[in-house]
């Protein structure tokens, strides 16, 4: 018998049957090598982007460092069409879009900075050209302006950056999320959703899913655990003084963490005269300013880095040696982001929280300060109203820049309520404000290159500037591109004035459209201005929040205060790692290691004696003498305990478990 082979009816049996990723993985690794130069993705980064590229909706708890961005940049390069990327950090965007920019990747942002005509641009640009990534603030996505656009759009895939914020339990929930969902019936094709977080409960892991429509859902997550970090918590009364202690005792780069901006400025300054090359960072100083800063801090000119939490949103130093809050932070959820900055190049690393009683009192001070009083967070939004020049029933889309300090002036307001007030105004979705922007000047070419000849025909004292800027900057007539004065002073050899001068006369003349820099935080009204009556915020959402935020301080309190378990173990079942385990390392289980005995034996022993207390109080003879092991060393098990508050006397004098669950961090072990 002649077999004969049809080729083609070959490759479509092998096509049809082969593994669904037999190509695609070599596509993947290709896409990965060419744009960011790695051989291999990292952890569960293939799985995700597999999940995805198949077609199913997926959320990834990846913690900081893990490298989030790449799950969605890697398959979004792989699909035809652009890739939405929802994300409510600005800076962040900006950040992104830049860097893919680098990359020759196509990219722009949408977001409360921009003029309504920037947007037409950008979003025209993902409808009719080819931009493979439109990143946008969650509010951006529900206006009418961009809802009609997006039908225009051959969507790939949708990815949600800092999912947690759409779920009520999470620590920083955010009403317009609860929207994105509804981009599914606008889409004109179905396309998978990722989800991202770096920290969420299972609760929240839930509550994504089902606020976010999944379908076919995947879920991949990260081991909460580091192996290379030790926690440490160091209960001081001098916070300063053992500061210096750890920046002396651990060599390599620092970051500092505290809660106020002029604190930054004097720790750094205690560090300075120590001779340790520190500096500061917050939110306050300039663009320019804070990029100086970090750049420093990056490449080792500067060691130490304090900061407030402003600081650490898209840096990539893989070899921080330590980060230390001095201060304690609002929940478990910001510490372990926060610490986890530390030892990304997978070598030892230390996260210490400095503590003492006096944060107790202070963080329940907080507590009062970002909840303040309903009544007062309506007379700050009618005063609001007051000062935007808003009448009743206006305003509704509007941008308004947005002077906090110079607000509280105006209607003697304590700056930290009136800010508290805002946000809990912005979580029942009346408005949106945003951090300090540093908006670079923007330009666009208006008129086409047959109106530009003619007008530099008859304007030839700006023939030579308009043609400085045509060669020393690309893509201005199809978008808006980011220019420098200074820079541009220089090419033209003019002054930067007269620089200023010839953008506004090109301006008034329609040859472009020219958008001077600025720095200010925007507030954008969501909802019309509402009077007393109509403006609602329920008490049941507002004692929801207020009971949500006390329970994560309470959380954060009890791991400070805890002496009886890993701390890397607390963090790890926090977030409903059920298999977590002692790390060895931290300060709680070093004190247990000067026992001098193995973890198998500690472990054996103290599961006796927890089974002989939970039937019942009793002497510790007879808990010694219930515990079949050497006595000298079961003696020393329960001098343990009773120092970490795990076994007590009750007021018969008999030895008694301590059971409780502190601020949502189980203690019992």
């Amino acid at each position: 018998m002649t077999l004969i082979f049809d080729l083609q009816v070959i490759d479509r049996l092998f096509a049809k049957f082969a593994p669904a990723d037999f190509t695609t993985l070599d596509r993947f690794e290709e896409i990965l090598k060419q744009y960011w130069g790695y051989n291999i993705f990292r952890s569960i980064q293939r799985d995700i982007i597999e999940s995805v590229y198949n077609g199913n909706d997926t959320l990834a708890l990846m913690p900081t460092g893990g490298g989030k961005s790449i799950t969605f940049q890697v398959p979004a390069l792989a699909l035809e069409g652009t890739c939405l990327v929802i994300t409510p950090l600005i800076a962040l965007m900006k950040d992104q879009v830049e860097n893919l920019k680098k990359r020759d990747i196509r990219a722009v942002a949408v977001h409360s900075g921009l003029t309504r005509h920037e947007v037409d641009v950008a979003l025209d640009n993902c409808a009719y050209g080819d931009v493979k990534f439109l990143y946008l603030s969650p509010e951006r996505t529900t206006t009418e302006l961009f809802r009609e656009r997006l039908r225009k759009i051959k969507v790939s895939m949708v990815a949600v950056d800092e999912s947690h914020c759409i779920s009520q339990w999470g620590y920083d929930f955010r009403p317009s999320y609860l929207r994105i969902a509804e981009l599914r019936e606008i889409i004109s094709e179905p396309v998978p959703f990722l989800a991202l977080t770096a920290t969420a409960t299972p609760e929240v892991v839930e509550d994504i899913q089902q606020k976010l429509k999944f379908r076919n859902g995947k879920v991949f997550s990260m081991s909460f655990a580091r192996e290379n970090l030790v926690y440490l918590v160091r209960n001081v009364e001098d916070k300063p003084k053992h500061l210096l202690k750890i920046t002396h005792g651990i060599p390599g780069s620092g970051i500092v963490y505290v809660r106020s901006r002029s604190k930054t400025r004097e720790i750094a300054q205690m560090l300075q005269k120590e001779g340790i090359s520190a500096d500061f960072y917050h939110a306050g100083l300039t663009m320019e300013v804070r990029n100086a800063k970090q750049n420093d801090w990056q490449v080792g000119k500067t060691r130490v880095i304090v900061a407030t939490n402003a600081f650490g949103m898209g840096i990539d130093k893989p070899d921080v040696r330590f980060v230390v809050h001095v201060d304690l932070p609002d929940s478990p959820e910001a510490y372990f982001q926060e610490a986890g900055r530390a030892g990304r190049d997978q070598k030892l690393a230390y996260a210490v929280l400095l503590f003492n009683n006096a944060d107790s009192l202070k963080i329940e001070q907080r507590v009062e300060s970002n909840f303040p009083p309903i009544e007062e967070i309506k007379r700050t939004y009618q005063a609001l109203g007051s000062y935007l020049n808003v009448a009743i029933g206006a305003g509704k889309g509007e941008t308004y820049d947005f002077n906090l300090m110079d607000f509280c002036s105006a209607y003697k307001l304590s700056s930290v309520r009136a800010y508290s007030s805002l946000k809990i105004l912005e979580r029942e979705g009346y408005l949106e404000l945003t951090d300090e922007l540093d908006n670079p000047s923007r330009i666009m070419f208006l008129a086409g290159k047959q109106d530009l000849y003619k007008f530099q025909v008859a304007h030839a004292e700006l023939d030579g500037f308009i043609k400085a800027i045509l060669r020393n900057f690309t893509g201005v007539f199809s978008q808006y591109v980011r220019i420098d004065e200074v820079y541009l002073a220089r090419l033209a050899g003019i002054t930067v004035d007269k620089v200023i001068e010839n953008l506004k006369t090109l301006g008034r003349y329609k040859i472009i459209s020219y958008i001077p820099k600025k720095r200010t935080p925007l507030l954008v009204l969501v909802e019309e201005r509402l009077d007393d009556k109509n403006l609602r915020i329920e008490p049941s959402s507002y004692r929801l929040l207020r009971s949500r935020f006390e329970d994560r301080v309470k959380a954060m309190l009890s791991y400070a205060n805890n002496q009886s378990k890993c701390r890397s173990q607390m963090l790890s079942e926090y977030f409903g790692q059920k298999d977590s385990y002692r790390c060895g390392k931290c300060d709680v289980c070093t004190s247990r290691n000067e026992l001098d005995m193995s973890k198998y034996e500690f472990d054996m022993i103290l599961d006796g004696l927890k089974r002989r207390l939970q039937a019942g109080p009793c002497s510790e003879e007879e808990l010694i003498d219930a515990i079949k092991r050497n006595p000298d060393r079961v003696a020393r098990v329960i001098k343990y305990l009773m120092d970490t508050g795990k076994i007590f006397h009750n007021e018969k004098g008999m030895l008694a478990w301590h059971h409780r669950k502190e601020g949502g961090f189980e203690v019992e072990e």
